[in-house]
């Protein structure tokens, strides 16, 4: 499985599920929705509301095992560039300037960006040459290419 950009991303103080479920109702005018999603155990991923949606949507669930990151080891490596490129760089100022920064952030992630598992292709450019290509599998986690919480150190 190869992880073909970041395909949203949602900054705020808290994530309750309600919110994550909302971002996910995004997807279907981005991508469509995928087959299953793969979450840890983080209150807002195991809640009845995110269960029901997938439920819904016909979207298998599975859990990583507690302690078991590696498991999810694509976001983890996407956690980790977040981090390391976007959030330990800057100094922010207001929650609306994470937002608007961490958008410009995806779009060079997914449009500038080279990426080498895809030979060095930003994600953009690798879907093109895939041509109809539709993903199985989206990973999510606590930190997660659908949600970041952020937490407020002003």
């Amino acid at each position: 499985m190869k992880v073909l950009g970041c395909l949203d991303i949602e900054v705020d103080t808290s994530l309750p599920a309600e919110r994550v479920v909302r971002v996910l109702d995004r997807l279907p005018q981005q991508r469509g929705l995928p087959k299953q999603l793969r979450v840890d155990n983080g209150s807002e991923l195991i809640s009845a509301k995110l269960l029901d949606w997938c439920e819904e949507h016909r979207i298998e669930v599975v859990h990583i095992q507690p302690g078991k990151p590696q498991q999810n080891a694509f976001i983890e490596r996407f956690n980790g560039s977040f981090r390391r490129e976007f959030l330990n760089a800057y100094l922010f100022e207001n929650l609306t300037q994470v937002r608007e920064m961490a958008w410009l952030w995806r779009t060079d992630y997914n449009e500038q960006r080279p990426h080498e598992s895809l030979g060095n292709l930003p994600p953009a450019i690798y879907r093109v040459k895939l041509e109809n290509s539709s993903y199985d599998c989206l990973s999510l986690r606590e930190v997660d290419i659908c949600s970041y919480e952020w937490q407020n150190t002003l």
